[in-house]
């Protein structure tokens, strides 16, 4: 146990039987009355945001979190196979903690996990990722004057927005978070 004073942004807490990570924690000292934390906090598994005023001197349970790259293998149901860069053991990982993202994922990349106590909690894949253009209409001579945009499929099947004179088998880095076009990569 540790007391709410000792608890800082980006901490996994266990709070009311749940796991929440703290978003924004503020130090407030209101005038004449006794200083508090108040804090944002997000849910894990539901992602609802929590807010919550802490005693300075209140207890709280501080998860202990271990964070570590892994290597994605393939897809298995509902599950994704990931393998232990260090030690080659392999785990199966919810799709559900990849969240939208999960669709920009394809096979070798590197992600990342934490664990609480053997139990996956949270799960990234790279904020950019480099995929190939399966199929986009061609372009046209002189169409790329304007910041006009047309559909692209890339190699995860997955169908993007990317520019006019993006082309068939070019390779494109893609913001895994909203799914935009950032740049072509020569």
């Amino acid at each position: 146990m540790a007391k709410a004073s000792e608890v800082k942004n980006g901490n996994i807490l266990r709070f009311n039987g749940e796991l929440i990570q703290v978003e924004e924690l503020i130090h407030r000292t209101p005038g004449n009355l006794r200083a508090f934390y108040q804090a944002k906090m997000r849910n894990i598994k539901t992602g609802k945001l929590v807010e919550y005023r802490f005693r300075t001197d209140e207890e709280v349970t501080i998860c202990r979190v271990e964070t570590s790259d892994y290597q994605y293998l393939y897809e298995d149901g509902d599950f994704l196979v990931v393998m232990d860069i260090v030690s080659f053991e392999q785990f199966n990982i919810p799709k559900s903690l990849f969240g939208e993202s999960v669709k920009f994922l394809k096979e070798g990349m590197n992600v990342v996990i934490a664990f609480e106590s053997d139990e996956p909690i949270l799960a990234n894949i790279p904020q950019n990722v480099e995929l190939e253009i399966t199929y986009t209409e061609p372009a046209v001579k002189g169409d790329t004057s304007t910041s006009a945009m047309k559909y692209a499929t890339v190699e995860t099947g997955v169908e993007i927005k990317v520019p006019l004179f993006i082309n068939q088998g070019d390779k494109v880095k893609v913001d895994t978070r909203t799914g935009d076009y950032v740049e072509r990569v020569k």
